[in-house]
């Protein structure tokens, strides 16, 4: 097939890819990058970060400067390969590893219907849509997968080596547990993997799809130790050196394999930046918010198209477009077409990119947060339907969004911080209406997430003690010890009640340890020790974080901590007077996804501010004591 191509070119020099002979199917590259915001590259406006690769394949390509993912990660995985927002396939929000839910096998994704065309399909990098087996990218489609299967700050203590890892997956099967340091090969493992699939299969003149969802830019951040100092902006700057330059060794790969003007390249970004990470987190540019929220810096990413020939050099669009719309596009190009009875929301984008059309047929882009709907886009105008989140891991939400009803006019004020809903009762009106018929559309046709029955950790790991102890068995305090590990269903039920936490440690003085930890970024309380102070914080589970902290002295200490029953966060240190948070209503709004861990955090972190350092002191006292009902 290429080489009937590349003669009908020799013999006619001004004939373009463009005009392709109809049997010509193009090959499909997607590099996604995980959490890197829309100002983090030059081609959107990065003073910081040098991107030259990303430079010319904007200046070769075209710029989508209204492309949207989801707030999270599964969720926007999920997205991309369906062609659905994410709960209408029911990935609300984010899979941990050993969970019994993933992406449904009976979802037919892009790979799915690629393969079905005859092409070769890979996955190489970051999977995040479940790490059982039966969710894993040889099950979705895929003929073959490399990479780490959910997000790198999932690590899990190794009982063979006693360290905290994550797994590297050849396949279905586990190819090395990495400890951190090892995660500074992956970028350049994945990219050397591209490569070669890239070049095998242009010699055997069979189309390709080639899905590259990097682990950049997600923290722990790990450049290769060649990238390390390289930038003028620290780690983060140093690690999109990195990505910058296995784009140009993906798009070297198809030059040099002679098939870049028979491929369409898609780079694009799975959220916002996690800006409450600091210096370890990317920027939002002009837009405002951050991953894990519905404003425009959550969900809005750097996005370029790049196919020489074909999308017409230099070229910028402002068509309201996203992950959603890459399974009609692709599969359309390819010469297929949907299903018809299985619903998607994605929309096909072949005319923008040819230049042809300045928006698709799509009449709204709908924001969901998880599972709730709340925001909807119409042309310039953005109608917030509920209160926001201005991102993941930050404190303080910003009086003005806790309204909703919010208008704004993207076209003239992109940041979102003027409410013209005053002034356009009928446009508030009209999204209103457009967000409840999507609502209840999305309800009515809703389709199941994945499930087995018996998930099971994808290496040996210590943390599986907790299986000792039967599920849903209550703690037994007066027997608990550091390194211990219990589900939520066996600590008492902390949703919406007030509750106390009380304790007494020996601590060796000045130190950053955790003394305990009960669930994640969305939901959930931890305790841990910061220099010379005990710090409580509570994460509600509406992308809000409150913390208090009292001052410690060496030696033992007897400590309570919780929720009053105003919902204000309480911290009393041996008979000094508690310390309180300025406000109630911290309730913890569903049980926490994560486990309980005594002395350690054995997933992610409750506050971003948390050390990571297991506590080294003695533990002499714990237990959770809550109202019943």
């Amino acid at each position: 097939m290429f080489l009937r191509l590349h003669l009908l070119l020799f013999a006619f020099p001004g004939f373009l890819p463009f005009a392709q002979a109809a049997d010509a199917k193009p090959n499909f590259v997607v590099i996604f990058i995980d959490d890197m915001g829309y100002g983090d590259i030059e081609p959107f406006g990065s003073k910081v970060n040098r991107t030259p690769h990303l430079n010319r394949m904007a200046e070769e390509g075209m710029k989508l400067t209204s492309f949207y993912a989801a707030p999270v990660c599964s969720a926007s995985r999920a997205q991309l390969l369906t062609g659905c927002y994410a709960p209408r396939v029911s990935v609300p929000g984010v899979f941990f590893p050993a969970g019994k839910n993933g992406l449904n096998p009976e979802e037919k994704t892009i790979a799915d219907y690629l393969k079905e065309l005859g092409y070769a399909t890979a996955c190489v990098g970051k999977w995040h849509v479940g790490d059982q087996v039966d969710f894993l990218p040889t099950r979705q489609g895929f003929d073959s997968y490399f990479g780490i299967p959910y997000s790198n700050d999932m690590q899990r203590t190794s009982s063979g080596s006693g360290k905290r890892v994550t797994p590297l997956l050849r396949d279905e099967k586990v190819a090395e547990l990495l400890e951190d340091e090892g995660q500074r090969r992956v970028t350049r493992e994945y990219t050397e993997e591209a490569v070669s699939f890239i070049e095998r299969e242009a010699r055997a003149e069979k189309p390709f799809f080639l899905y590259l969802p990097h682990t950049a830019m997600h923290v722990p951040l790990f450049p290769h130790k060649d990238f390390v100092g390289s930038s003028s902006n620290g780690v983060y700057g140093d690690w999109v050196r990195e990505v910058d330059w296995s784009v140009g060794e993906i798009l070297g790969a198809l030059k040099t394999s002679g098939v870049e003007r028979e491929t369409l390249v898609i780079f694009t970004s799975d959220n916002g930046p996690w800006a409450s990470k600091g210096k370890a987190g990317g920027v939002s540019g002009p837009l405002r918010g951050a991953k894990g929220c519905t404003l425009e810096g959550g969900v809005r990413v750097p996005t370029i198209a790049w196919w020489p020939g074909r999308v017409k050099a230099g070229a910028s669009s402002d068509a309201i477009s996203g992950t959603p719309d890459l399974l009609p596009t692709f599969v359309t190009l390819a010469g297929g077409k949907p299903d018809p009875s299985i619903k998607i929301d994605g929309y096909d984008l072949t005319q923008v990119l040819d230049g042809k059309a300045d928006q698709t047929k799509r009449e709204a882009w709908y924001y969901f947060g998880g599972n709730n709907l709340q925001a909807v886009r119409s042309g310039p105008w953005k109608l917030a339907v509920t209160a926001q989140s201005i991102g993941m891991g930050f404190k303080d939400k910003p009086e003005d969004l806790k309204k909703k009803g919010r208008l704004y006019n993207l076209d003239e004020e992109i940041g979102e911080t003027t409410d013209v809903a005053a002034k356009h009762p009928e446009v508030v009106a009209r999204l209103t209406a457009l967000a409840a018929a999507m609502e209840l559309e999305i309800k009515e046709n809703k389709r199941p997430v994945g499930v087995v029955k018996n998930p099971v950790m994808l290496y040996p790991s210590s943390q599986k003690r907790r299986a000792s102890v039967r599920r849903g068995k209550p703690v037994n305090w007066s027997k608990v010890k550091l390194g211990d590990v219990f589900s939520s269903g066996q600590v008492p039920d902390l949703v919406k009640k007030p509750f106390t936490i009380f304790g007494g440690i020996e601590t060796k003085g000045k130190v950053n340890e955790v003394v305990m930890a009960h669930g994640g970024t969305q939901v959930g309380y931890g305790l841990y020790l910061k220099e010379e102070n005990l710090v409580f914080a509570v994460s509600t589970g509406k992308g809000h974080l409150e913390r208090v902290q009292a001052p410690v002295d060496p030696g033992k200490v007897e400590f309570s901590a919780g929720l009053d029953v105003s919902g204000r966060l309480f911290l009393k240190v041996g008979k000094r007077q508690p310390i309180q948070s300025d406000r109630g209503n911290h309730w913890i709004t569903r049980v926490p996804a994560e486990d309980f861990s005594m002395g350690f955090d054995d997933a992610h972190a409750v506050d971003p501010q948390a050390p990571k350092a297991r506590f080294s002191g003695k533990l002499l006292e714990i237990r959770v004591n809550a109202p019943s009902k």
